[in-house]
């Protein structure tokens, strides 16, 4: 049978909770409250209950927070990858697509996303998938 995570223990169980009580981020309170409760002694499925999460997200949380404090709780959204095209070449790009294509240069009479893919990697240099544009 696995063991428990072992947590940090610079914080005490009433320290967490006056973070909890303090923390303007609602998910973090959670989380500081449930590894209070498992500070305290309590199972980890009844302080994975109080959290609203189940055990094994918890033992993530722990890990989390033993490597980052209790800052590690918050949540930490990714934004993503940073766009391929820069703000000039999508405000030129814009400009194409509200023109229209020229029947005798483009070779279409209305753009369709292959068709702007093509544009896109012949006037820039950056290539998308077809799904992508």
């Amino acid at each position: 049978m696995p063991s428990a995570v072992k947590m940090r223990t610079d914080l005490t169980p009433a320290e967490l909770r006056r973070l909890a009580a303090s923390s303007k981020h609602a998910n973090q309170s959670r989380r500081l409250l449930s590894l209070a409760a498992v500070m305290e002694g309590r199972s980890r499925e009844e302080a994975a209950r109080i959290g609203g999460m189940d055990r094994q997200t918890l033992r993530d949380w722990v890990h989390r927070f033993n490597e980052l404090g209790p800052d590690g709780l918050k949540d930490n959204w990714w934004k993503g990858p940073a766009p391929l095209l820069t703000s000039d070449q999508l405000t030129a790009l814009s400009q194409i697509v509200e023109t229209g294509p020229d029947q005798g240069e483009d070779g279409v009479v209305r753009w369709r996303r292959v068709d702007l893919k093509r544009v896109i990697e012949e006037r820039f240099g950056v290539v998308y998938h077809e799904r992508t544009v």
